[in-house]
């Protein structure tokens, strides 16, 4: 046997482990997957109190546990009508704008933010001046350097390969839509202020996350990672956030997620008063309520409130409405559906 062909063989052999190890993880999520399902099922059958899942819009007409909230069914308001939105990764209310909606495509797009209305109607795109998208996964609203504006956040915290030493967070002043800015399009966008980059660095080592808060006081920001059949951590990055800076974030603590397939948390947002928590994963929502009279940061420690997202196509995107009282959530595929669940 030459060394030509000794050489390929072991290249051909490395190709097959690396495939035969993608099918198991596949063949495993696929499992819990339908053991979940079928867990749903069998509680719905005995005539249980299931918790409310993305499977089935209606919610539960027998009395719930006291600790899940009640939430109204989830409404498809609208589908997002602009064609460029093909992987809306985070969705979050505009301050500036009351009744408008920012969101943005994940990795594979250009530096651009999408604005929307309740009605699925586009009202324009801007390139975020000076940002670079590697891996945008989520956006968020928050201060900033100045005490009378309003800032947007967005996360450029996707490691699917694990190979980042940082992650990225590019804030800027929250563009002012006017009615001609409708008109602009990925093609022909309007230009955000310049970008502050943060750099951000884990102290255990690298993660895959999806999910970035930002507190609407304090301006504190929270990264969620990511994590399969793991348990979901919670880092923090205290503010003031100097651009351009290298901050060592804080590990503060683990998710416990009520699901089989662990900590896959796909999107989250703060509640404009700052009292409220919501993510997602690719099943269902969450929600983390404050006690009274405790900080921010004790929220963690509260039960995950199990929420009803209706029918997403792969929904990485979660948020509230800016009064506080419902949320609002897209997913991936062109034409997302634009869905809402209020609080009763």
């Amino acid at each position: 046997m030459t060394k030509k062909l000794r050489a390929r063989r072991l290249l051909l052999t490395g190709f097959e482990r690396q495939m035969r190890k993608r099918r198991s993880l596949i063949i495993l999520a696929l499992t819990a997957i339908w053991i979940f399902a079928i867990a749903e099922r069998l509680l719905s059958f005995k005539g249980a109190t299931a918790r409310p899942s993305a499977i089935a819009i209606p919610q539960p007409t027998t009395p719930q546990p006291k600790h899940v909230e009640s939430y109204r069914p989830a409404v498809e308001l609208a589908r997002l009508q602009d064609p460029a939105i093909t992987e809306s990764s985070g969705i979050v209310a505009s301050r500036a704008n009351p009744g408008i909606y920012w969101t943005h495509n994940d990795s594979g797009d250009g530096p651009f933010i999408y604005a929307f209305d309740r009605t699925g109607k586009s009202r324009g795109v801007w390139r975020v001046t000076g940002a670079w998208a590697r891996d945008w996964e989520d956006i968020a609203a928050g201060p900033g350097s100045d005490p009378h504006g309003t800032y947007l956040y967005v996360g450029d915290i996707g490691d699917n390969e694990g190979k980042r030493a940082t992650i990225d967070i590019y804030r800027f002043i929250e563009p002012a839509i006017a009615t001609e800015d409708s008109h602009a399009t990925k093609y022909k966008p309007r230009s955000t202020e310049p970008a502050e980059v943060i750099h951000l660095h884990y102290p255990d080592g690298r993660h895959d996350a999806e999910t970035l808060l930002v507190h609407p006081v304090s301006g504190d920001l929270y990264v969620i990672t990511k994590e399969f059949l793991g348990k979901a951590g919670v880092y923090k990055a205290k503010a003031p956030l100097i651009s351009a800076a290298t901050v060592n974030m804080v590990y503060l603590g683990p998710l416990n997620l009520p699901t089989l397939l662990g900590g896959l948390v796909t999107g989250g947002d703060v509640s404009p008063d700052g009292r409220r928590v919501a993510l997602c994963d690719y099943m269902q929502g969450y929600e983390l309520v404050l006690a009274a009279g405790k900080s921010f940061d004790e929220i963690w420690k509260q039960p995950l409130k199990v929420l009803a997202l209706g029918t997403r196509k792969q929904g990485e995107a979660i948020g509230y409405r800016l009064d506080g009282k419902a949320l609002l959530t897209t997913s991936e595929g062109a034409h997302s559906p634009l869905i809402e669940i209020v609080r009763r």
